[in-house]
């Protein structure tokens, strides 16, 4: 049965739609662009280093502007001790955090190296530190986020998740992926059904979620408590709203989408929220996936990339949709309509 919402700690996640923490792409922005469309339950910072964190600007950092439509929000930290663990939480408090996510998935080798993300799964007792630190340091929801590991191994998978729980964590999410399988291989949704067995607390499936029809054979296949979109939504932020509306009839109207002005909107939010330095690289992220939208999407996103200011950026897009806009013409004048 599709559960409609999750409550963990004194937080309440309606619908149990989460959007995944994404580096360079989670920021204020986007953050407000899906927020706009609904559907969403819970947000997310990108992913944050908890040694930098305290010393940090929410009102200058672009990972920490917020505004108050971005409710409720979880923050990310990457983080590779519990001795960054007090001075870190002190902080999130501080910036008001609706709940606290520990990175223990990411596969980036220089998160590795840092002893972060995957690397707290290929060594246990130190993510068992600090998840243990965190607890006692918050009664806000804890939450982490996984991948299936090196391979398939459900003995090692197994212990390392229910020491989780053990530790006092809210709710899992998980990549269903193994560290070195890239995002273009199928999510193994399947082995999440295993992890949702031996665990009481919520447990949220990731990865390849890309239509409303992905989302309804995920939770099928993996029997997860909820979703976690990442990429799909950059491509589409409506989709969490169709998924709402779809799968757990919330009243939301249909998206009425209008390429351009969503694009729009998000150049004047980045324009708005970040400095002039921060606003061309948080452009390039975006129009990555978003392109994809098109079907010569691949010329708007390598226009973009290759911009040296974001008014070269602009007068690119501006091109490409006035393009558009006359090849749609064309085509129907084509038809006779």
């Amino acid at each position: 049965m599709t559960l409609q919402h999750i409550e963990i700690q004194n937080l309440r996640i309606d619908p149990p739609l989460f959007l995944a923490p994404m580096a360079g792409l989670t920021h204020s922005a986007f953050r407000q662009i899906i927020s706009g469309f609904g559907g969403v339950g819970l947000l997310a910072t990108e992913m944050l280093s908890a040694k930098r964190l305290p010393t940090e600007n929410p009102g200058v950092s672009p990972c920490l502007i917020r505004t108050t439509l971005e409710k409720p929000l979880s923050y990310q930290l990457l983080i590779s001790t519990d001795r960054d663990i007090p001075p870190a939480i002190d902080a999130l408090h501080r910036f008001q955090a609706d709940a606290i996510d520990l990175n223990m998935g990411c596969p980036a080798r220089s998160v590795g190296n840092y002893g972060a993300g995957f690397a707290l799964m290929e060594h246990p007792e130190n993510a068992r530190r600090i998840l243990a630190e965190a607890r006692k340091r918050t009664l806000l929801p804890l939450t982490a986020k996984i991948r299936l590991g090196d391979e398939l191994n459900d003995e090692k998978l197994k212990t390392f998740c229910t020491m989780l729980e053990d530790e006092g964590i809210d709710m899992l999410s998980v990549h269903a992926r193994f560290k070195k399988e890239s995002f273009a291989r199928r999510p193994r949704w399947e082995l999440i059904a295993r992890i949702k067995e031996w665990l009481r607390i919520p447990v949220i499936a990731n990865g390849g979620i890309f239509s409303v029809q992905d989302a309804r054979d995920c939770l099928r296949i993996s029997g997860s408590d909820g979703l976690m979109i990442g990429r799909g939504a950059v491509i589409k932020p409506w989709l969490f709203a169709e998924i709402a509306r779809d799968l757990y009839g919330c009243n939301i109207a249909e998206p009425t989408v209008f390429l351009p002005l969503v694009y729009g909107n998000f150049i004047d939010l980045i324009t708005e929220l970040f400095r002039p330095e921060r606003r061309l690289g948080r452009l390039k992220e975006f129009t990555h996936y978003f392109a994809k939208n098109y079907k010569f999407g691949h010329q708007l996103s390598t226009w973009v990339q290759n911009s040296k200011s974001m008014d070269e950026a602009c007068e690119r897009t501006d091109f490409f949709f006035e393009q558009e806009a006359g090849g749609q013409s064309e085509e129907k004048e084509g038809r006779g309509t």
